[in-house]
C-alpha cells in the first residue's frame, strides 16, 4: 500500500551508484553535496540520497576502480571531489543501458499492449 507522501527511496535503492556514475559521467569531477543535490533535482525531488547512503555507495564505487577520489582545499575547508576512471566510464554506459532497458520492461510489465485476438 502506498502511504501519500511516504519517502520513494525504496524505488531507487538498487540504482544510487548507478545514479552516481551516471551523474559523474554527465558533469564530470563532482563533490558528494553536489551529487545528492543533482539527483534530487534530475528525479524532481523523488531521490534524495542521504549521507548515509551516498558515501558508503560513493566508497564501494571507489574501491570496485570506477571512480577516483581527490581532496582539496575549497575556502577554509577540504572538499572531496569524485570522477570517473576509465573503467568508470565504461560501467558507466553499462549500467545506464542496463537501467534503460529495465524501465522499459517495467513499463512494459505495468501497462501491458492489448493481446491480438
Amino acid at each position: 500500500m502506498y502511504v501519500w507522501g511516504m519517502s520513494k527511496n525504496h524505488l531507487y535503492k538498487g540504482a544510487i551508484s548507478s545514479v552516481l556514475l551516471k551523474l559523474l559521467e554527465e558533469n564530470g569531477r563532482m563533490y558528494g553535496y553536489e551529487l545528492s543535490k543533482k539527483a534530487l533535482e534530475a528525479t524532481f525531488g523523488d531521490l534524495e540520497i542521504t549521507e548515509g547512503a551516498l558515501y558508503p555507495a560513493l566508497h564501494k564505487l571507489e574501491a570496485e576502480g570506477f571512480i577516483l577520489s581527490e581532496t582539496e582545499m575549497h575556502g577554509n575547508r577540504m572538499r572531496k571531489y569524485y570522477k570517473l576512471t576509465d573503467i568508470g566510464g565504461i560501467e558507466a554506459r553499462n549500467r545506464i543501458e542496463e537501467l534503460s532497458q529495465f524501465a522499459i520492461n517495467l513499463q512494459n510489465f505495468l501497462i501491458p499492449k492489448p493481446a491480438n485476438g
